[in-house]
Parts: C-alpha cells; sequence; structure tokens
C-alpha cells in the first residue's frame, strides 16, 4: 500500500489535512522500549506550524494521543498507534479547487485517480500536514537508535541561492533555524522573507547525517540503503530530489578524486574521505551516512496564476487563498531527519544488528 513503509517494522500512515486527526501505525516495534515524551514533544515542535513570520500561520499543537501499544511510557509489543488531531483547519478556503486545480499541486492528478471524490481542502492526504505523523513515528525511532550509538541529524543547506557554510558535523537542532552558520541563516531568512512579502515562495535544501551506523546494512540491486532512504524520503511532500554523499558531482569527477581510500585507524577499518555517503553496493560501509534532498518552492503562492476550469475545459486564473508557508525548507528539516531515523531502524532491525533491548 502506499500510505505504508518497512520491511522488519511496517509504518502506516493516516487521515488528511483538515479530516479531524492525523496518525500513524508502527507495528513490529521490539517490547520494553522506553519512549521519553518530553524529548519527543520537543521534536515534534520543530516541525509543527505557526511559529513565526517563516511559516505558515495554521497553528496545532501537535500533541500525540497514543492509542495503542503501550504500557505507560513503555512499548508493550502490541502495534503502536497514536493520532494527532486537526485543530486549525479552514476547508472553505479550498471549495473551488475540485474545479480549477493549482498548478504545482496534486489536485488535478489525484482528481484524475480517485475519479473527482478526493479531499481537496488542504491537500487531503497529500498535504505536508502528513509529515506530522512522520515525524512522531522517526521521533521515536530516533530515541531507540540514539540508545544503540547511532545519530540522525540534519540542517538546511541552502534556500534558494543562499547556501550554509561549514560542514555537517553534529546535530544544530537547538538552534532555531538550524543552519552551521548563523550569518548564512539570517541571509537565508531574509531571502524568504522577501519572498513571501512579493507573495511568492522559494525552495531549498537539507542536508541529513546519520553517525554511528554498523557496517553490513541494506542489500544489493533493489533494496540497498540508498533505496531505503529514497523511497521514504519521497514521501514527503515537496521533495523532487536526493544525492547521496558528492552525488551529481561525481559525475563531474575522475575516479581518482572520486573514490575514498580505504585506511585503519584505531584498529578499524574506514575511508580517508566519503564521497560515497556511507554507502557502497547499497551496504553501509561504516562511514557516515550522507545525504541531501531538494525541496521545491511552496506551490501555494499568492500571485495569480494559470489554470483551467475542468467543468468548461477553458482557462481561468486561480488566486489561491488559505494559509502556507513561503518556504517549506525549514519545516521539513525534522521530517527528513524522522525519514532516515526509520529507514535505518528498519535496516538495523532487518539485519538484526540492534540487540532486542534496542
Amino acid at each position: 500500500m502506499s500510505s505504508s513503509y518497512g520491511t522488519f517494522i511496517r509504518l502506516t500512515l493516516f487521515g488528511q489535512s483538515h479530516a479531524p486527526a492525523v496518525g500513524m501505525t508502527l507495528e513490529n516495534i521490539p517490547a520494553g522500549q522506553e519512549i521519553d515524551f518530553d524529548e519527543l514533544r520537543a521534536f515534534l515542535a520543530r516541525r509543527a506550524p505557526g511559529k513565526n513570520r517563516l511559516s505558515t500561520a495554521r497553528k496545532e499543537a501537535d500533541t500525540p494521543e497514543f492509542l495503542s501499544g503501550l504500557v505507560g511510557s513503555t512499548t508493550c509489543g502490541a502495534p503502536l498507534t497514536a493520532v494527532i488531531r486537526n485543530t486549525d483547519t479552514r476547508s472553505k478556503d479550498y471549495e473551488n479547487l475540485r474545479y480549477v486545480p493549482r498548478p504545482g499541486h496534486a489536485d488535478f492528478t489525484a482528481g484524475i485517480k480517485y475519479g473527482g471524490h478526493q479531499d481537496v481542502a488542504g491537500g487531503g492526504h497529500f498535504s505536508g500536514r502528513m509529515t506530522a505523523p512522520l515525524c512522531l513515528a522517526g521521533g521515536i525511532v530516533k530515541q531507540f537508535l540514539a540508545r544503540a550509538g547511532i545519530q540522525v541529524f540534519a540542517r538546511i543547506a541552502a534556500i534558494g541561492s543562499v547556501a550554509d557554510e561549514g560542514e555537517l558535523i553534529q546535530p544544530v537542532s537547538d538552534k532555531e533555524f538550524p543552519v552551521v552558520s548563523d550569518p548564512r541563516g539570517e541571509e537565508m531568512k531574509s531571502l524568504i522573507d522577501a519572498k513571501r512579502s512579493e507573495g511568492d515562495s522559494v525552495g531549498g535544501i537539507v542536508e541529513c547525517a546519520v553517525t554511528g551506523v554498523p557496517a553490513g546494512l541494506g542489500d544489493p540491486i533493489f533494496d540497498g540503503m540508498e533505496n531505503r532512504i529514497a523511497q521514504i524520503v519521497f514521501g514527503i511532500p515537496a521533495v523532487k530530489g536526493i544525492e547521496f554523499g558528492s552525488g551529481f558531482a561525481a559525475a563531474a569527477a575522475c575516479g581518482s578524486e572520486n573514490n575514498d581510500p580505504f585506511t585503519v585507524k584505531r584498529g578499524k577499518i574506514v575511508t580517508e574521505t566519503n564521497h560515497a555517503g556511507g554507502i557502497l553496493g547499497g551496504i553501509t560501509s561504516g562511514m557516515p551516512i550522507r545525504f541531501r534532498t531538494a525541496f521545491k518552492p511552496t506551490p501555494s503562492i499568492a500571485k495569480p496564476q494559470k489554470s483551467v476550469d475542468l467543468r468548461t475545459g477553458k482557462a481561468a486564473e486561480l488566486l489561491i487563498e488559505g494559509r502556507h508557508d513561503p518556504c517549506v525548507v525549514p519545516r521539513a528539516v525534522p521530517a527528513v531527519e524522522a525519514a532516515a531515523a526509520l529507514a535505518v531502524y528498519d535496516a538495523c532491525l532487518t539485519a538484526k544488528a540492534l540487540s532486542p533491548d534496542k
């Protein structure tokens, strides 16, 4: 099913942007795992809307309600199911979209797929709102991975043409704007502000690192570690590209430049560089997994746009109402972390690379 992911664990997301709730079910989570709810709430708050002028004005508490799978704060072996209530919806803003689809959105394709019966309010289940339960699931398994010495962290690598400076070597999640270079972060914020004032939007890039990963995770051909990560990352709305290690830059390099020489440090085989992004032949090498994800500009903008009235087949001008992010990238950072954590945790359990109590 398109709303499910995983080989050993099974994640299913459900709900729609303006439905009573969105939620998730995680199956096959080992029993006896403690969840730190304070840490989980802090993680979810990084994605939550309505925090500042750089995000949508929609305000949601994003407080999870667990329905099964826990005894107190400990997993009990049953499917772990939780919902997040939708409390600040304005469905009337979307009434005309059934007949005049928004450029850059799934309105038109969803109408074809579902015969016009799709939920258009807030984008339905194509909405970025679905990253709330994704972050809920990923925030939980991030805690499990951390106890096994595996860290997952990400940053804003670029907004439009403004790129961050410095290497991502440690988490920047304690910052309101998660970049390595704060001066560059201020430039990024100014760019987002400018586009918002113009009634426009801007895209960007999120870089993610996973450290402490054991060698040997993943498989060749269709079930490689890149495949596993890419599949769940592309479940985040607005993602249009992903690259691992040097990515597309490797196409302009020579083999002598792009190969990562092996060496031994403190009795462990490592590579001197990490152009491969920690994955060789679809299998983790023991080096940090590194990848970058490209996000398109938010397609819901305040400028008039050209569309078609599906009832008449004639051209129509569309002026989108509602509350939308001028840039999805800042709130997408924890979503990328969540996706990566779920992919790595699933691979660890599949390979039995974690002890039963982790």
